[in-house]
C-alpha cells in the first residue's frame, strides 16, 4: 500500500505548493479505505511539522446534514489544525493562501485538560473544556472543483484552510449549545443560517466523537488544543475580499476579514 499513499501525498503536496487544484486521490486509494486516507493525512502532517509547523489542535468536518448534502458524503471526518492556520477576530486573512475557499460558522472549544480516554463521553468533553469561542472556518480543498469522496477529503486534511477565532471566551456552564442559533453574514448580508443541533445533535457530542476517533488513532487531544466542532449550517463560497461576520446566540460574534493582496 506504500506506493498509492506516496502517490497521493505527492499529488496533494504539489497542489498545495502551486496553489493549483489537482484530480481526486481516490484513484490511488479507492473510495472507502479510510485507514489509507488517514495515513496520507498523517504523512502530510508529519512533513509540515518537520518543516517547522506546530500542531495547534484538530477539526471535525462533515457534521451538518446541509454540508453532507452539498458533497454527497454522509459521515464525519477529522483533520489537523496548525499554528499558521489560526487568525484572530478582524485580523486580515490573505485570499491568496487559498485555492477554492468556502466559509462556515462554528463553535471552537479550547481544552484545559487532556482528552485522551478511548471512550470519551460528553461528560469528559465538558470537564476538559476551558472555554468556547465563536469561530469562522475557511475550508479549502486541493481537489479540483470539490469533487470529493470521503477518502479525498480525509487525505486532504479534512479540506482545511484557516480558522478565525473570536477573542471573548465563554464558559459552557449552564449553556445548551444544541439550541445556539447561528447567522453568517457577508458584507452585512445574511448568507447562511443554522444551529448547534445540526452538528451531530450538539457540538459537545461532535467533540466527543472526535476525541474517541483521535484516541483510537493514537493522536489524542491535549490541554491547550483548539478544537473546531463542525459547521452549524451550510458553507458559502469565498470569492475574494470581503468581511464575514458570524453571530452566535449567547456566544458573541467574530469577523473574518478576507483581503486580496495589493500589487
Amino acid at each position: 500500500m506504500t506506493a498509492p499513499i506516496d502517490a497521493a501525498v505527492a499529488r496533494l503536496t504539489t497542489a498545495a505548493k502551486t496553489t493549483t487544484p489537482c484530480p481526486p486521490v481516490r484513484e490511488f486509494l479507492g473510495t472507502q479505505d479510510l485507514d489509507a486516507a488517514y495515513a496520507v493525512q498523517r504523512r502530510l502532517r508529519d512533513e509540515r511539522v518537520g518543516a517547522g509547523a506546530r500542531v495547534a489542535g484538530a477539526k471535525i468536518g462533515l457534521t451538518a446534514p446541509s454540508v453532507q448534502r452539498q458533497f454527497g458524503v454522509y459521515q464525519p471526518d477529522f483533520g489537523v489544525l496548525f499554528d499558521d492556520m489560526l487568525y484572530a477576530h478582524t485580523e486580515p486573512v490573505p485570499y491568496r493562501r487559498f485555492l477554492q475557499p468556502r466559509a462556515e460558522g462554528e463553535i471552537a472549544f479550547v481544552l484545559g485538560r487532556d482528552l485522551d480516554v478511548p471512550g470519551a463521553s460528553v461528560a469528559d468533553v465538558l470537564r476538559a473544556t476551558e472555554f468556547v469561542l465563536p469561530a469562522i472556518e475557511i475550508v479549502d480543498s486541493r481537489i479540483d472543483a470539490w469533487d470529493l469522496s470521503i477518502v479525498d477529503t480525509v487525505a486532504d486534511n479534512a479540506s482545511s484552510g484557516a480558522v478565525v477565532l473570536g477573542c471573548t471566551p465563554f464558559s459552557l456552564t449552564g449553556r445548551d449549545l444544541a439550541a445556539t442559533g447561528m447567522t453568517l453574514e457577508l458584507d452585512g448580508e445574511p448568507v447562511s443560517f443554522g444551529a448547534g443541533h445540526a452538528c451531530l445533535g450538539s457540538p459537545v457530542a461532535a467533540v466527543a466523537w472526535l476525541a474517541r476517533e483521535l484516541a483510537a488513532r493514537e493522536q489524542p487531544l491535549r490541554a491547550g488544543d483548539v478544537v473546531m466542532s463542525g459547521a452549524l449550517g451550510p458553507m458559502v463560497p469565498v470569492t475574494g475580499a470581503g468581511r464575514f461576520r458570524l453571530r452566535l446566540d449567547g456566544l458573541g460574534e467574530v469577523d473574518a476579514v478576507i483581503e486580496e493582496e495589493i500589487q
